[in-house]
């Protein structure tokens, strides 16, 4: 048996590829229009990573998805997690988790999918203005 992919419904297609792309970096590996169906299905993956990828599906018709309690999150490791949670945030996306501890921190896509991010190898060592940065919202 092989991983292959987590699928998200989402329902901004422009808005979740930049949250995805141009925040998070991942870069899209295939995409697949289906016109009888009418839905729209993007494969995303890590840059350095062709494994596993997350499966962006939009729907053509507009549909409401509520966020099931089974479902907890996606994460990725970064190679600084403090320069990761800035180009985010420049990118305009709300830290909900700063990485206070220089290991871990938390985001939300447009569509409320929690993403956390940790640190490749060993904590970074604290610093401001993650440090003292409060929890924004939910994560």
């Amino acid at each position: 048996m092989k991983y292959l992919h987590t699928m998200v419904r989402v329902r901004n297609l422009e808005a979740s590829l930049k949250f995805y792309c141009a925040g998070l970096g991942l870069k899209e590996s295939r995409r697949v229009d289906n016109d009888k169906g009418r839905f729209t299905l993007i494969f995303l993956s890590a840059p350095l990573d062709q494994g596993p990828e997350v499966e962006l599906t939009y729907n053509w018709d507009p549909e409401d998805y509520g966020i099931g309690r089974a479902f907890g999150h996606l994460a990725y490791e970064v190679d600084d997690i403090y320069a990761a949670c800035q180009h985010l945030m420049d990118q305009g996306i709300t830290i909900n988790r700063p990485p206070r501890d220089g290991r871990m921190a938390f985001v939300r896509s447009p569509d409320r999918i929690s993403v956390e991010l940790l640190q490749k190898g060993s904590s970074l060592p604290p610093a401001e203005p993650w440090a003292s940065m409060p929890n924004t919202g939910e994560w």
